[in-house]
This record gives C-alpha cells, sequence and structure tokens, in this order.
C-alpha cells in the first residue's frame, strides 16, 4: 500500500491536459427514477422505498421517439432505483427491442419477490433483456453488510430463476453480475481485484454452491459521490480517497472510458455526459453553454451535439488502475 501524501489533488481537466470529446453516441443510458425496494449504502443514486421521483409520461414520449428515430442507438441501458418499479419501464423495453436495440436492465435481482413484479424473470426472457444485476461478492456476509440483510439469498434464489429460464446458457439471455468493493473505513484504500481473476472465483463458488451460472462479472470501483461520498466525509475519508485514486491514475483508459459514446438522461428529461455526472447535477451542454434536454435533441434532429465532456475529480475513479465504467474494467 502507498502512502498519501497531503498535497491538494490535481483538477482532472489539468490531469487529462486536453478536453474530452464525445464519439458517436451508440448507448442511451436512463435513470427512471429514484424509486427502490432497497436502499443500499454504496448507491450513489441515493434510491430508496421512500422516494418517489420517476420518469413523467410526457419525457417517456420524447424517449419512445428518441428510439424510434436514430438508427445510430445500439443499447437501451435502463437504471434507476430499481428500474422496474418506475413509470415507462415496459413501453421503453418494448419500443426499443421493436426497434432491435439491445436492452440493458439494471437489476437489484430481489424486485422479483415484491407483490406485483413476480412475472419479471419470464418479462427479462420474453423480451431478451440483458440483466446486469449486483452482486457486490459471492459471500452472504459481505453483500449483507453492503445491501441489507436477507439480500444475498433473494438474489441466489433470482439468479437460479434466470438460470431456469436459460440466462446464462441461451446466447441471446445474457447475465452479468456486479462486483463493488466494501466502502474504505480507513485509509487502507484499494482498487477493484482483477476482474477475470475475480470472474472465475465468482464462478467456481456460485456453481459449486448453488449450481448458478452467468456471463461476465463487471468489477466497479466505488466513486465518491452519492451515499459514498457522505459516508467518507463523516470519517474524513473524502481527500485522501480522491488523493489515492489520483495516484493511480492510468491514461490508458482514457480511449475507453463510457461517457465517450454514451448520453446519461434522468426522469426529467435532462441530459448528462454520464450516471455520475447526472448525480452531481454536471449537465452536457451545447458548444454555447446550453443544457441539453431529451426535448433539444429532437429539436435538433441530432444526438451528437456535445463537442467537450464535463469532468470533476471523481473521474479518478473511472480512470485508476484497469479503469471502471458500467461495463466494468476498462483495460
Amino acid at each position: 500500500m502507498i502512502a498519501l501524501n497531503t498535497n491538494k489533488i490535481t483538477p482532472f481537466d489539468q490531469k487529462v491536459k486536453q478536453p474530452l470529446t464525445k464519439q458517436q453516441i451508440t448507448v442511451l443510458q436512463i435513470n427512471l427514477g429514484r424509486r427502490c425496494n432497497l436502499a443500499c449504502n454504496h448507491c450513489h443514486v441515493e434510491a430508496s422505498p421512500k422516494r418517489t421521483e420517476e420518469l413523467s409520461p410526457e419525457i417517456c414520449q420524447q424517449l419512445l421517439e428518441v428510439i424510434n428515430r436514430f438508427p445510430q442507438i445500439e443499447t437501451v441501458d435502463l437504471t434507476g432505483g430499481a428500474p422496474e418499479m418506475n413509470y415507462g419501464f415496459n413501453p421503453l423495453v418494448e419500443a426499443a427491442r421493436q426497434a432491435k436495440k439491445e436492452v440493458i436492465v439494471r437489476s437489484n435481482l430481489t424486485i422479483f419477490f415484491e407483490e406485483g413484479f413476480e412475472e419479471l424473470p419470464e418479462y427479462f426472457a420474453k423480451n431478451q433483456l440483458r440483466v446486469i444485476a449486483s452482486l457486490p461478492c459471492y459471500l452472504e456476509d459481505n453483500v449483507d453488510k453492503q445491501r441489507g440483510k436477507g439480500v444475498y439469498n433473494a438474489s441466489i434464489r433470482a439468479i437460479q430463476k434466470l438460470n431456469q429460464l436459460g440466462y446464462g446458457d441461451d446466447p441471446s439471455l445474457i447475465l452479468d453480475l456486479v462486483y463493488n468493493p466494501p466502502i474504505p473505513s480507513n485509509k487502507k484504500f484499494s482498487l477493484t481485484p482483477d476482474q477475470i481473476n475475480l470472474q472465475q472465483d465468482y464462478k467456481t463458488f456460485l456453481k459449486e454452491n448453488f449450481d448458478i451460472k452467468f456471463n461476465q462479472l463487471f468489477t466497479i470501483t466505488n466513486l465518491p459521490i452519492g451515499r459514498i461520498k457522505s459516508y467518507l466525509q463523516n470519517k474524513q475519508l473524502y481527500d485522501s480517497y480522491l488523493q489515492f485514486l489520483e495516484s493511480h491514475y492510468n491514461p490508458k483508459t482514457i480511449e475507453h472510458i463510457m461517457c465517450r459514446n454514451q448520453l446519461s438522461i434522468d426522469y426529467l428529461g435532462n441530459i448528462y455526459d454520464c450516471d455520475f455526472n447526472q448525480m452531481e447535477n454536471i449537465p452536457a451542454t451545447l458548444p454555447n453553454g446550453e443544457p441539453i434536454t431529451v426535448e433539444t435533441l429532437l429539436n435538433i434532429d441530432n444526438l451528437d451535439v456535445i463537442n467537450d465532456i464535463k469532468t470533476a475529480n471523481y473521474c479518478y475513479g473511472c480512470t485508476a488502475g484497469s479503469g471502471s465504467s458500467c461495463g466494468g474494467s476498462l483495460i
């Protein structure tokens, strides 16, 4: 473990030395709202059962038009909260699949056992949704500490249900799992483990103990925003953690970071470069500085309207070590 100095953090844009520019947009990541059946302590969205914010019918209609109008969109990535609980989930799924787009649902799995959502596994399989599910460890104690008592066992049952429907076997039914490291409680920070090696550990343990199959494991670094930011600040670890991430900055990750070809859209129809900027309320803008909305894209009739990506110091979390994104490590 390297020693940390107390120097100020180098602003991320100075570290990169040149503006990050957008490539052609191929991914729409849509946050449907903050409603969730869980309140995980690592949730940067700060979702919970008490939150009520969700997509409106008006914004949903605009998103349906975007999906149908722009053939360059390859993937529609639905998140939340629990995306399945928020308005617009089914219409967006069905429109995107009708338009031959890949649809990702970022599911917490436990939603399958909530009243009114019991048919979700069959719905996922019928529409060939790619499921990316949080399972921050393959051991019960670690998962329940992060996500709540009983979440591990419910998640295992949910994965077994998906396996019964063909997920993990059928090449059209993809199930990926997500590893999040524990939130640091002291200055002994660490990066995520090697993704390939940890994936094999997951596969071996889950197969031997639960006869579970899945496709890929994604390792995702904890970025210091949302609940994690509040926790680190309370423990007086926030600056130290940012310094740690900066000390592991890897310029080779820059070409692959997810904000290059993605638009992040909130439930109000505002556009951001990534989900993390969305949570920190740093909107994407036109070259003249005007914030962008879904309505803006429709009026201009163009998805490729952003020149420079907005960055902040937490971007070190995406560019440290092997890098981190919604699709796991970058290099």
